[in-house]
């Protein structure tokens, strides 16, 4: 993969702590405090009460999928000539790495220009091809600290600092305009290494992320929180509760966000992958598919009012949704099934869904009963090429790191739009 050395190195397996805060209806031992770190970085939030049960319902039965109700791309559709429309390509410097947005603005984790420090936020605009460094230097102190991770919307830019020697991390967050940060940052979460570095996800003004307890930390009983911040406002809000580690990041897809919390937690292990409504803050519940038990999400979103799961596993039990593959349809189905390993989070428009499938992609027409194949960049198979695109989408977005045709060797980040 193209991830820059130490993300490869660190990336998903690493954590952080989580202050002693807890939402409505557990007991609260403190809220999130400033520390000389936070003071250097801006404002430090609070964390308020949140609804942790969005909406009083029932929670559906786990579906069951066999060969009877579920419909094979492979076998079922007939192969057509590629539905997406070519728009432009750019070369972006070698090292960058594109994360998933819905906005103009598409987050880049960049190879720093010196040693410290290694890793840098940057941001590519899809429309028109800039590329500019957002977060140049870190706000942590010592050598040791990298940028991490970002995500970014036109409206706000987050960004994750990692010590990689101490797996100590910190969640910023900034006013992001045409390209720079605008203010100062805002410091969200602070953390050891207990607690894992957090999924999250920006949406017009705001951030969402998780707090998950780390499989190798001190707090592995605890459960994980999904909190909410906008703009301006003092405090986050703990929005979602999941009683076990959350699968997922969050994912966003027009006006919804797609969580997988645990459910059913007193019958077992059973994931609820749930769309939330973002305009009342995640307190309506749009649709949720409530997974066989102990099968685990690997990827989901949320496309033309269905969702779009992926299962990276085969498992002893659960119909077809205990076998590997990507799953689209509502909470309640019907289902179509593409049958390939997946290796990244569905985009798509409507009825049309991009799944990637190692060096292609598959681009699935459920209203025609069609798919097409769209292939990889040129001289990147060695390395891959992945989307920078997530849910529902006018536009889709990828890059690869290419190789150079007389070297052989890996030169540049080639990035693809294409309309829908």
């Amino acid at each position: 993969m193209q991830w820059p050395s130490i993300l490869s190195r660190h990336r998903g397996d690493r954590s952080g702590a989580m202050p002693s805060t807890k939402p409505a209806g557990v007991t609260r031992r403190g809220f999130l405090r400033a520390t000389g770190l936070a003071a250097a970085a801006g404002a430090t939030i609070g964390v308020l009460p949140g609804c942790t049960n969005p909406e009083q319902r029932v929670v559906p039965e786990p579906m069951v999928v066999d060969e009877k109700t579920a419909t094979s791309v492979i076998d079922d559709f007939e192969e057509t000539d590629l539905e997406l429309r070519d728009i432009a390509e750019w070369s972006l410097p070698l090292g960058s790495v594109l994360h998933e947005a819905t906005s103009t603005w598409i987050p880049v984790t960049q190879a720093g220009a010196s040693a410290s420090p290694m890793v840098i936020g940057c941001a590519f605009n899809a429309q028109d091809g800039g590329f500019v460094e957002v977060v140049s230097n870190v706000m942590g102190d010592g050598h040791t600290v990298v940028v991490y991770d970002t995500r970014c919307s036109d409206e706000v830019y987050a960004w994750v600092e990692l010590d990689y020697l101490t797996h100590a991390w910190s969640l910023y967050a900034a006013r992001f305009n045409q390209g720079q940060l605008d203010g100062n940052p805002t410091t969200l979460w602070q953390a050891d290494n207990n607690y894992d570095p957090p999924g999250f996800t920006c949406v017009g003004n705001s951030v969402l992320w998780q707090v998950t307890p780390s499989l190798s930390g001190q707090n592995t009983k605890e459960p994980s929180y999904c909190y909410l911040w906008k703009l301006g406002d003092a405090n986050a809000q703990a929005v979602v509760e999941s009683p076990g580690r959350f699968p997922i990041e969050p994912s966003v897809s027009g006006d919804v966000v797609v969580l997988a919390p645990r459910v059913r937690a007193d019958e077992g292990v059973f994931y609820g992958v749930t769309a939330y409504l973002l305009k009342d803050d995640l307190n309506t519940i749009v649709d949720q598919l409530v997974l066989p038990q102990s099968v685990r999400p690997f990827y989901a979103s949320y496309v033309g009012n269905r969702f779009a799961v992926s299962i990276e596993a085969n498992y002893s039990s659960g119909g077809m949704f205990g076998e590997m593959g990507t799953y689209l349809g509502s909470g309640e189905g019907p289902f179509v099934r593409l049958a390939r390993e997946p290796s990244a989070n569905v985009a798509g428009m409507d009825d049309v869904f991009i799944i990637k499938s190692r060096a292609s992609y598959f681009v699935v027409n459920l209203r025609k009963s069609t798919y097409s194949i769209l292939t990889a960049a040129n001289r990147c198979v060695d390395y891959g090429e992945y989307p920078a695109r997530i849910g529902q989408t006018n536009d889709f977005v990828t890059f690869a790191t290419v190789k150079d045709e007389a070297s052989g060797y890996p030169s540049s980040v080639t990035v693809r739009t294409f309309a829908l």
